[in-house]
């Protein structure tokens, strides 16, 4: 006398307004199933059945499954209190049903387990245990007061006990389906669980890494002051000193320059750790951000070509760029460049679109593309394919892009190389404040 109805969701994620929602969809279908077969036995096996009391116990289900539907609707929280009170009316209405159609002796009573079986996989022990006491209480008074079916009661009479049996045939079909069907979406919801909560390990593994290596990277930053002051005094009084020699002079101004950009380097890292705590957001159209980045990237790497496309549209969008987003492109742009140098080719592609609410920044690079093993896990650990990677690039940029609410995709190109693509939710970009 019930079915299985839909569950809106996928992975059923359980709790009392979950187990509210799936009793009302069951509930529809109890009221059609259990009318069809009051007909069927009324009509087609022609056995008297009290109609007009049987047909008032649905009707009264029939406003409860409205009441219960427009209840769901509203904005009001659902307690576990409610739901037993909610499993207690389908459980009294099948209850008086049962009594007016043989009680124990209907091969339908074992459907009074189901309640049992939902409140297990949504609410407390106490509810549960409420639930359970309720059906025993309604299967031991159908054993002592129930009105007697003839074909049914007399088990014995000319197809009576076939009747029976038939009847308990589908009694159990029902139930073996309603019990595989929650058992089986209880189980993936705790595959799903399980499988959400090593995610949520790798990333608390991956940022307690990254925030070590920012530790050391700050002390480190402070420690290097000191000496590359003394080498930029040094170097300035070499110039001076070999002014003459014209070969010296050209390789003291190269130490010099590179002694300078390390100093630009600790300056931005300070720079870069002072904005992020501040969470000062630096306000800028997409094409602003980009042009910044590939300058960047160009003093960086100025043998790598940069291959640019962009949508003009996107490039004119109003965003407010936070440093470490910088800084996680140029990791890409990185790990790109040093992927195709692998394989000889000084080029990468870098793309900037839109894919729905999201602003998408893809790096494209020409090497030898990575393994499936690798693509799946990109940026959860501290995984390199280069012989001496630290794998902090692909770390770096997906924690950003997780903090921006966005996330990291890699997969191979179509014509070889990899392509690596930060999906970032456009709101977000607008309003930092609102990332993760």
């Amino acid at each position: 006398m019930s079915s299985i109805g839909p569950v809106q969701d996928r992975t059923w994620p359980h709790g009392p307004i979950q187990l509210a929602s799936t009793l009302a969809w069951l509930r529809l279908c109890a009221i059609a199933g259990q009318a069809l077969t009051i007909a069927f036995v009324a009509i087609v096996l022609r056995i008297e059945l009290p109609l007009v009391k049987l047909g008032a116990a649905i009707g009264f289900l029939g406003i409860f499954a409205c009441f219960a539907f427009w209840r769901l609707s509203g904005p009001w929280r659902v307690s576990s209190i409610e739901s037993v009170a909610h499993i207690a009316v389908d459980t009294l209405v099948l209850w008086y049903l049962l009594h007016l159609t043989g009680g124990a002796t209907n091969p339908f009573v074992s459907l009074l387990v189901m309640p049992i079986t939902l409140a297990a996989t949504a609410l407390p022990l106490r509810q549960v245990a409420i639930v359970a006491a309720l059906s025993v209480a309604a299967y031991l008074v159908l054993m002592v007061s129930f009105v007697p079916l003839p074909a049914m009661h007399d088990i014995g009479a000319p197809g009576g006990f076939n009747l029976h049996i038939i009847g308990m045939a589908i009694s159990f079909a029902i139930t073996a389906a309603m019990l595989g069907f929650f058992i089986a979406r209880l189980a993936r919801a705790l595959r799903a669980r399980q499988a959400d909560a090593e995610l949520e390990r790798e990333r608390a593994l991956r940022d307690e890494g990254i925030l070590a290596i920012a530790t050391q990277a700050a002390s480190t930053a402070h420690e290097l002051n000191t000496p590359l002051s003394t080498m930029r005094m040094l170097l300035g009084e070499l110039a001076r000193d070999h002014a003459t020699d014209s070969a010296l002079s050209a390789d003291i101004a190269l130490l010099s320059g590179q002694a300078e950009r390390c100093r630009n380097i600790l300056r931005d890292l300070v720079a870069v750790g002072s904005n992020q705590l501040a969470g000062i957001p630096e306000p800028m159209p997409v094409g602003d951000f980009v042009g910044r980045v590939r300058e960047s990237f160009r003093l960086l790497r100025p043998e790598i070509e940069v291959s640019y496309s962009g949508d003009a549209a996107v490039e004119a969008l109003p965003i407010k760029v936070m440093p470490a987003l910088s800084h996680a492109l140029v990791n890409l742009l990185n790990n790109a460049a040093d992927a195709s140098l692998a394989n000889g080719i000084e080029r990468v592609e870098l793309d900037i679109g839109r894919m729905d609410d999201r602003l998408a920044l893809r790096v494209r690079d020409f090497g030898p593309g990575m393994q499936t093993t690798i693509q799946r896990g990109a940026g959860m650990r501290f995984q390199t394919t280069k012989h001496d990677g630290l794998g902090l690039g692909l770390a770096l940029a997906n924690a950003t892009a997780e903090r921006f609410g966005g996330s990291l995709i890699a997969q191979a190109a179509a014509s070889g190389g990899t392509l690596q693509c930060l999906l970032l939710p456009l709101a977000t970009l607008d309003n930092p404040d609102h990332g993760h």
